[in-house]
């Protein structure tokens, strides 16, 4: 098991400099946190209520975190300056609006980004749910899950053949070198964030057993694990392949404090569901040294509640 923790790369308004984000993206790197996650967006319109419309890809009852002029960094440059900046986290993107850019110039940006930082980067993907910023990208709103897969196709294809070719309905190229690679056999690994649906289930089929779980599938974890791991072996895919997110709600003490004993009583239950990334936002104070002294031995506590995957046998499977 991994731990993941989301970094604060937007503000509601004008935060006056972005170093605290950096600064806290190195102390996660320190104190030996596994995965650093960030999110995405690339404008906004002003139909944020949309937010909570799961028809749209929205999260019933969920609330959009800042307004329309809120202030978003940009995934991956982040992770870029980022990756200079640390020497062992994982960078993701949790997730990407990946069909909002051109595929071969994501396909650039990934294997650019995974050279430089040695193989560290992990690319969560999702269709999202405001049609403004396909509106403002010249995309049909309504296509956005074909665009998505026609994306990742493009990027695979040019991260994997050194004389590359592709046809699409909008797209076709023959002949086409776009060095270097990355780093990681295959190319950069890709987590298809969504619910458990025929689209999400042959997403993972095709680019790899990696889930980022969403709205419904997420409340219900178990169960939806259970379910996915049987659409996935209907489909011929190897269901003991499948790796998944999931969160582990934290406890505090009557100071405030993280409650390290009763939080990680809950990782061996989401192990034995399935999870193997767990992603948690430990309440820390804004002085990186004090930080660090609260975030090591929370870590280290996750490391002795976390079961070796070796010899684990997991709920659901055979």
């Amino acid at each position: 098991m991994r731990l993941s923790c989301p970094l604060a790369s937007f503000a509601a308004e004008d935060p006056g400099g972005w170093s605290p984000v950096l600064a806290r993206a190195a102390l996660f790197d320190r104190a030996g946190v596994d995965r650093v996650l960030v999110s995405d967006h690339v404008v906004f319109g002003e139909a944020l209520d949309e937010y909570a419309r799961p028809e749209l890809g929205g999260q019933a009852g969920g609330k959009q975190p800042t307004g329309p002029d809120g202030h978003w960094l940009e995934p991956l440059t982040l992770l870029s300056v980022i990756a200079g900046r640390t020497a062992r986290i994982r960078l993701c993107t949790n997730i990407l609006l990946a069909a909002l850019r051109r595929p071969a110039v994501l396909a650039k940006s990934a294997a650019t980004l995974d050279v430089l930082s040695e193989g560290r980067l992990d690319l969560g993907v999702g269709v999202g749910w405001q049609q403004a910023e396909y509106d403002a990208a010249g995309l049909p709103f309504a296509d956005r899950g074909r665009l998505l897969d026609h994306t990742l196709d493009v990027c695979q294809t040019l991260w994997t053949q050194r004389r590359a070719s592709f046809s699409s309905a909008e797209l076709t190229f023959a002949n086409i070198h776009s060095m270097p690679k990355p780093v990681q056999p295959g190319g950069v690994p890709i987590w298809v964030s969504g619910t458990v649906n025929k689209r999400v289930v042959a997403r993972l089929a095709r680019y790899g057993c990696r889930w980022i779980p969403w709205g419904p599938s997420a409340a219900q974890l178990g169960e939806s694990i259970n379910r996915l791991r049987g659409e996935l072996a209907a489909v011929g895919a190897d269901p003991e392949s499948l790796r998944v997110f999931g969160s582990l709600p934290v406890h505090r003490a009557a100071g405030g404090s993280v409650d390290i004993e009763r939080t990680m009583a809950a990782v061996p239950d989401l192990a034995a569901i399935g999870v193997t990334e767990v992603t948690a936002r430990f309440p820390l104070p804004d002085d990186d040294q004090a930080a660090e002294e609260i975030l090591r031995p929370i870590v280290q506590a996750f490391r002795s509640a976390a079961p070796s995957d070796h010899g684990r046998r997991v709920s659901g499977s055979p």
